[in-house]
């Protein structure tokens, strides 16, 4: 056990024993808060706030355990200050006209962000440890969890995605452990009405993955329209954040990617990247200079073909995956992240 009082803390024991959490905290805030960009300052927030009770820190629970309790609560602080984040498909029905202007949506919805697997990706060599830290970033779940109310969804993330002990996460929320157990309940149940159908597929294989993310930036790069087409299954799901609209079903997908958003051949560069334990792409759009400028991060759920496309339409995002805000190499090149 580790009991200083209120000795002023050693940084380099903090970091010996600390620093290691970094990385599943940064995980554990993005899936209570859906952004990415939140859960990096709430982290930052845990530290701090650890660092300045270390020296008390009397080793009742474990250093793990105390942090969570630490992030947990931060979380369940900012959430009471902040409205749910959504994807499109959260916001109304899908659109059945793929040619008509696509609705865009105004500032007062907060989006879903893609977190990249970069950053949270577990350091294991067992294959059923890396599974299911990917199964618990997917994003069809984190966009479930955002429905949660907070400490509902903090007991379902500690319990289910964590495993922690039910009496350990009582203690953690400050409840008791029935109500953890009913709290688990009632969000097992809501996340059961909530789970995307386009999302509960067998993943393909690895080779079959980077096969079809390759021929999915292909189609974009070459403005292939049949190729497009044909990579979409028939239940294949379309949106895009900043717009409300979005649509289900190859028949209204394909003609509105076709239509408004594949353009010319060489209008489009994708890198390949990996967010939320999926294949996802970054996006740079050909401006009337001839540069490419940055457009977003896509994420794609794929078994025999690309069952949904999530396009996150914010030009920032680029730079949090680490590629340059424009003028990306062509890929094998170099990237200066």
């Amino acid at each position: 056990m580790l009991d200083t009082g209120n000795a002023v803390p050693d940084s380099g024991e903090f970091i010996h024993r600390t620093e290691m959490f970094r990385r599943e905290l940064l995980a554990h805030c993005y899936r209570m808060l859906g952004s990415v960009d939140e859960a990096e300052d709430l982290v930052q927030e845990t530290y701090l706030r650890a660092w300045r009770s270390f020296g008390a820190f009397e080793g009742r629970s474990s250093v793990r355990t105390w942090l969570y309790q630490i992030a947990t609560n931060a979380c369940l602080t900012a959430l009471r200050h902040s409205g749910r984040r959504m994807l499109p498909s959260g916001l109304g029905a899908p659109g059945d006209d793929p040619y008509a202007p696509i609705t865009a949506a105004g500032p007062e919805v907060s989006w879903l962000q893609p977190v990249p697997d970069a950053w949270v990706a577990v350091e294991s060599d067992d294959p059923a440890v890396i599974a299911a830290s990917r199964e618990g970033l997917r994003l069809a779940l984190i966009a479930s969890l955002q429905y949660l109310p907070p400490r509902q969804r903090a007991v379902l993330i500690l319990r289910e995605v964590l495993a922690f002990p039910a009496a350990e996460v009582a203690e953690l929320l400050g409840t008791s452990i029935a109500a953890v157990k009913s709290s688990l309940q009632r969000a097992r149940a809501r996340l059961e009405q909530l789970a995307p159908a386009a999302d509960q597929v067998a993943e393909p294989s690895e080779p079959t993955v980077r096969a079809l993310l390759d021929q999915y930036i292909a189609a974009f790069e070459n403005a292939d329209a049949a190729a497009i087409t044909r990579l979409l299954r028939e239940d294949a799901t379309l949106e895009m954040t900043t717009a409300r609209t979005w649509f289900a079903g190859r028949r209204t997908c394909a003609p509105y990617i076709v239509a408004q958003a594949l353009g010319h051949p060489g209008d489009w560069r994708m890198l390949p990247t990996s967010a939320n334990g999926q294949p996802a792409v970054a996006a740079y759009l050909r401006d009337g200079d001839g540069r490419y400028q940055a457009f977003g991060i896509s994420v794609l759920t794929l078994s025999e073909g690309i069952a949904r496309i999530v396009v996150f339409g914010e030009p920032e995002l680029v730079t949090t995956f680490g590629f340059p805000r424009s003028d990306p190499p062509r890929p094998g090149a170099p990237i200066d992240r």
